[in-house]
């Protein structure tokens, strides 16, 4: 199972050569994975203030297949997957609109569980856990 979220690409999103600047699609993908945690009813504030738990990216990467322009509609799809109990990687396709079955780009970004005063490893949360699992029914 996928999450799907929606995107216009922006004139800030753009560089000098009026193509998306590269770091923006990162920012792109982690726009889709906070979408699909609001979507599932994680509170956001709660859940990047927490005391207890942090979710820090250890991991990313993005390939480019062709250039996205200011105005663009994106779709980005989002694909989880666990990978034991304190961490799991995120996948990530964008789409032109227009064009659906033409990939733009392709991400990935890899989590880790910690603690934020000690930044030593631990379990995901049920909540997580949950968000997780929820992508592997269908």
């Amino acid at each position: 199972m996928s999450f799907y979220y929606t995107r216009i690409v922006h004139f800030q999103d753009t560089d000098a050569a009026g193509v998306v600047y590269f770091a923006n699609v990162l920012a792109f993908c982690h726009e889709a994975y906070e979408a699909s945690l609001v979507k599932f009813g994680i509170n956001l504030k709660v859940f990047f203030s927490s005391q207890e738990v942090a979710i820090p990216i250890i991991h990313a990467d993005v390939y480019f297949r062709c250039p996205m322009f200011c105005g663009d509609e994106l779709i980005i799809e989002l694909m989880p997957k666990s990978w034991g109990d304190d961490e799991f990687e995120i996948f990530y396709q964008v789409f032109l609109n227009e064009v659906e079955e033409k990939w733009v780009a392709r991400a990935n970004t890899k989590h880790v569980c910690i603690h934020p005063r000690s930044r030593s490893r631990q379990n995901l949360s049920d909540e997580m856990r949950r968000w997780l699992l929820s992508f592997e029914s269908s």
